[in-house]
This record gives structure tokens, sequence and C-alpha cells, in this order.
């Protein structure tokens, strides 16, 4: 059992926790949460004993072994799998005395040892464990100094994970992961047998790895039991009776000053007046328990364009020469809300290249409106970030014709506030530097909006404020996440980036989770099915895979005239409206071109769906 007895600890006289207390039961899984700042990470140092506490206790069984992922994971000249073998320091000792040990009572001791860890198979857990976090045969094999720092933390993770300690301490630890990875983990963490307690602000993982939620607010600790969904719901809930109790308790207060103030100096009414008063001042106040919102994120909205925002026609694309995607065939309008789905390394990054311009075609065309504005979002460009200027330098030198009050309101619609707009980026927190970034790429009011990674280092208030803000933007927006729970509440098309290829996955989130979790089955579990029922599923699944393509097609296609419809409608009410022909004939002709560039896309539109559909009719009767 973990636990801290009235805990005290401040940071250059700022007070990050005052009494707080908590007791973790032994095995049990939890995840720690609250505001960014709030203390959380300092609270792992403290139970680790990398700092002293001002006051209180924090209290461990004797013995216990503390685990947890280094803020930075060295380059070394050990594989992979070595690195992470080594991190069970008793096996790799056990196994380092067998080699000398002569005594035949010790050498049986280390035998005995060895089989009660599990000694035997702990290569084959390890490989396991780096299979899952995006590590093929290939890769276990090479030196870690081979890896960029991102995946070497995989590898941190890793080793930590396989050292199984008793108390698992883990930070953000799907920051470095893709949704692949991140699922995989999901599943590892819910069954992890000893004392786990998680920081984390994936939403997704907190409701489905972990048992329980601590939440440091105010200085103090407070348990949950359940998810993180449970916790929300039930906080809530707390929080509105405390803020009626609140009202109530001020209503009555007042009710009775009135009195006082009415009747203190008549003498008939003198002692009910001083009696109110005392009990005036023994009421212990009741907090409103009103907590402080995150900054909302308000992003600038694009002029709407006439469809396609962008094409790409049997396209290829890469580096040096070499391809990584190929025969790539894709179209965006700027209703699109499109997430990327696939391992890292398949090339997910490089597609979002593609469509921003930042990387040409090896082959085929990239087709885009002439006025498409494209806005880009990665949090590798906080590198790019200067860490002696401010946020209000930053935007100064975009728009430096602007007066300082009109840049305030740029930062403040994007979630910087007035009390850090002046502060030095190399002073903000990871969420502040992400608003930011947020803000710089979308200043030109971008059509087609791409977003790699953009929760990480947002706490769960502030990605909901992203997701609010995402689904209120006119513009396309292209995601690469690993935030389950953005892409489910922001998109409504998934591609699949596998193979070198972009296809569409024609299904939910939800499916795609199954079909990663169950390639991550055991391999007997699978065998045991009966035959039959394996052929079955495989000729299902070949003609899944054979007529998804076409039916995602026909219904893109449907979705595309419904849109390009819509907007043929908007056109024809303005032209129909008497109050135009009284203007300027400059806009009644912008109007009139703009509806024939509409028609043509009709036409074209209409010709593609008559094409998919007879495609997939023919499939269908090929089956």
């Amino acid at each position: 059992m973990l636990t801290l007895s009235d805990v005290t600890f401040s940071i250059a006289g700022k007070p990050l926790f005052q009494g707080a207390s908590a007791q973790i039961p032994a095995g049990a899984r939890i995840g720690l949460v609250g505001r960014n700042g709030s203390g959380k990470t300092t609270l792992f140092r403290l139970i680790r004993g990398e700092l002293a506490l001002d006051g209180g206790e924090i209290s461990l069984p004797p013995r216990a072994r503390i685990g947890g992922v280094a803020q930075e994971a060295p380059a070394e000249d050990r594989s992979l799998i070595e690195t992470v073998l080594a991190a069970d320091t008793e096996r790799a000792a056990l196994l380092a005395e067998a080699d000398t040990a002569a005594d035949p009572a010790r050498i049986a001791e280390i035998q005995t040892r060895l089989a009660d860890i599990q000694a035997h198979s702990a290569e084959a857990r390890a490989a396991t464990i780096l299979a899952g976090l995006g590590f093929d045969h290939a890769a276990q094999a090479r030196p870690s100094r081979e890896f960029s720092g991102g995946w070497r933390m995989r590898v941190a993770l890793a080793a930590v994970l396989f050292s199984a300690p008793d108390l698992l301490l883990l930070d953000e630890p799907t920051n470095y992961l893709d949704l692949e990875g991140a699922t995989w983990l999901e599943g590892f963490l819910a069954r992890y047998p000893h004392t786990m307690l998680v920081i984390s602000h994936d939403r997704g993982l907190l409701n489905r790895a972990v048992q329980g939620i601590l939440h440091l607010h105010d200085r103090k600790l407070t348990l949950y039991s359940g998810g993180y969904d449970t916790f929300d719901r039930v906080r809530r809930e707390k929080l509105a009776l405390q803020a009626a109790m609140a009202k109530k308790q001020a209503a009555a207060r007042a009710h009775m000053q009135a009195f006082v103030d009415r009747f203190r100096y008549k003498a008939t009414k003198a002692r009910q007046a001083q009696s109110r008063l005392k009990m005036i001042e023994r009421m212990e106040p009741i907090a409103s328990a009103i907590e402080n919102s995150v900054p909302p994120i308000m992003l600038p909205e694009p002029e709407e364009l006439a469809p396609p925002l962008m094409t790409i026609e049997d396209a290829s694309v890469g580096y040096d020469g070499r391809s990584v995607l190929s025969k790539l065939s894709l179209r965006i309008d700027q209703d699109d809300r499109i997430a990327l789905l696939g391992a890292n390394g398949e090339g997910k990054s490089t597609l979002a290249k593609l469509i921003s311009g930042k990387l040409v075609p090896m082959g085929g065309q990239r087709q885009a409106s002439t006025k498409l504005r494209i806005g880009y979002f990665a949090q590798h460009q906080a590198d790019e970030l200067v860490a002696g200027e401010t946020p209000l330098d930053h935007i100064r030198r975009l728009r430096p014709a602007l007066e300082p009050q009109k840049l305030r309101a740029i930062l403040a619609n994007g979630g910087t506030g007035a009390e850090i707009a002046e502060t030095a980026v190399a002073k903000l927190s990871g969420g502040q530097k992400a608003r930011l970034l947020l803000t710089l790429a979308t200043l030109d009011a971008p059509h087609l909006l791409i977003l790699d990674e953009p929760t990480n280092h947002l706490d769960i208030e502030s990605r909901e404020a992203l997701v609010t803000a995402l689904n209120a933007y006119s513009g396309a927006v292209i995601l690469i996440t690993h935030d389950a729970h953005l892409i489910e509440l922001v998109a409504d098309r998934l591609w699949l980036v596998k193979g070198g290829r972009v296809t569409p996955f024609d299904d939910d989130l939800a499916a795609y989770r199954k079909l990663l979790l169950a390639k991550d089955m055991p391999k007997g579990s699978r065998a045991a099915q009966p035959n039959q029922r394996k052929v079955q599923r495989r000729e299902a699944a070949d003609a899944i895979q054979t007529l998804a393509p076409l039916k995602a097609e026909v219904k893109a296609c449907e979705e595309r005239l419904a849109k390009i419809e819509g907007m043929l409608a908007k056109i024809d009410q303005r032209l129909a409206d008497p109050d135009l022909y009284g203007g300027p004939s400059e806009k009644i002709e912008s109007l009139q071109i703009k509806r024939g560039e509409i028609l043509d896309a009709q036409a074209r539109a209409e010709a593609l769906w008559l094409a998919a559909e007879e495609a997939l009719e023919a499939a269908k009767a090929a089956s």
C-alpha cells in the first residue's frame, strides 16, 4: 500500500501540497489527474524520494521496488532487446553469478530463483513488449543509438514495463506513441499485476486501464473509484451540490445580516440581533466550488472555396528518390474531417507533408485550389519558437502593422491569455506552447488545417476546448493523433496508411481498435477455433477487402454530391434575393461565376458517382 499522510510541500514559496492525504491499495491501478502545473510530476518525485517533504509522510512497504521512465533515454551500443532485458537487475545479477558460482547449494538456490521469476521466458516477454510498442524483430537487434529520442523513450518505457516494479509510476506514457502503440499499452496496463500510478490526459487510457482516479486540486488529493468518465460525473455532481449549498448559505447569511442591520439599535430587538450576529460569526463558509475554466480556443474562419480543395491523382511521394507512398488517389473538400490511421513509420507524416506542399510528388499530380491556404501544426515546431521572446513578440513579427491591442486579441482567441502574453517562451508550459503554435498555424485563417499530435501536453480541459474549436471550424481538418477521444469527436472519415498505400477505412474507430487487439491475441487462442470458422472468416474478410474500398468510394461520391448541392442551393438563394440587385453588379457577376464553377463540379461529381456505382455492382456480381 502507498500511503500519503498530511503531505506538505512548496517550491519557491508556492505551496503545491498542503495536508494532502491518500491511500493507494496494493495492486491498484490509479490515474493521477489535475490541471497542468498543479504538481503531479512533483508528487512522483516526492514518492521516489528525489525531493524532501516540508511536512507529512509518504510510506511504502519495505523493499518495494519503484519504477518509472527517465526524462531522457540514453543512446547506447546495446541492442534494444539487451537494453530491456538488463532492466530486470535481479535476473541479470543471478545469471552473472550462475556463471561463476562453485557451491552446489548456491547454484541450486540461483536456479530455483531463476525459475521463480520465469527467467527462461524473459527474452520472449521482452520481445513481446517491444513489438507492442512498435519495434519489429529486426529493430530489436539494432543498438539504441540508431534511434531518435522519441523512439528511445519507447525503449525506456519497454524496459520499465518488463522490470514489473512493485510501484509503477508513469508520466504521460502515450505522448511518444501512435494510436496502435497507445492501444497496446492500454491493454498491457489493464493487466498490470502490481500497484500503478499513471499521469495521463488520455481519456481512453483513464477509462479502460485504471480502477480509480486520484484528483489533485487545490493542493489536496481525493481518490475516486472507477474510470475518468465516472470521476467526471461524480465530480460535477459534487461541485453542483457544493455550489447549491454555498448559495443557500449566502442567502441565509444575507437574511440574518439584514435583521441585524435593521434592529441592532432597537431595545426590543437588540438581543435577537446580537444572537443572529453570533450565528453569522460561527458559520463555516462553504466554498462556491466554481473552478477556473481553461481559456476557450477560437479558430479564425476562412472564406468558402469551390470544391474540391485538393485532388491527388496516382501520386507517389518519398525521400531521396525512394518512394514511401504510391498510387495515391485522394480528394479533400472544405468540410472534411479526416483522421489518418496507421503505425509510426508507415507514412502518415509523409502524406501530411505532401498535402501541405512541403513535399512534391515524385510522380502523379497534386492539384490544389489557387486560393487555398494551409495551416500546419506539429509538436516538433516548438523547437522553432524563440525561447527568449514572448508570445506577443512572435505574433508581432508576423503582423508588424497591427496595434498591440489587436495582437493580444489574436493571442486570446487562441487561448493565450494576457497573463502570459509577455512571458518568455522558455518559461511557458508544454500546453501553453501548444496553444501558441496553434495560433501561429491558423493566423491566416487556413481552409485546410493539418494537426500532427495536437494534444500532447494539453490537459483534459484544454483537449475539450480544442474539440469544441475544431467542431466549430469551417475548414477541412487532417488529424494525426494517438488520442482516440479526439478522433471519435472530430473525425468523420478515416484513412488507413499501411504498406505504402492510403485507403479509406470504411468502419469506425471502435472496429479499428478491435482489429489491433485481435492482432495482439496469443496465437494459441486463435488456433483453437474450428477450421470451418477460420475458412468462413477468411472468405468474409476477402469479400470485405474487395468491396469495402468500392463502397467507401460510392459513399464518398454521394457525400460529395450532397455537399455540392448544398452549396448550389445557397448560391441560388442569394441570387434570388431582390436586395442583391440594388447593389454593385460586380457582386452579382461573382456569384454567377461561382455558380458556374459549382455546376461544373456537380457534373464531374455525378460522373464519378456513376462510375463508382458501376464498379461496385460489377464486383458484387463477380463475388
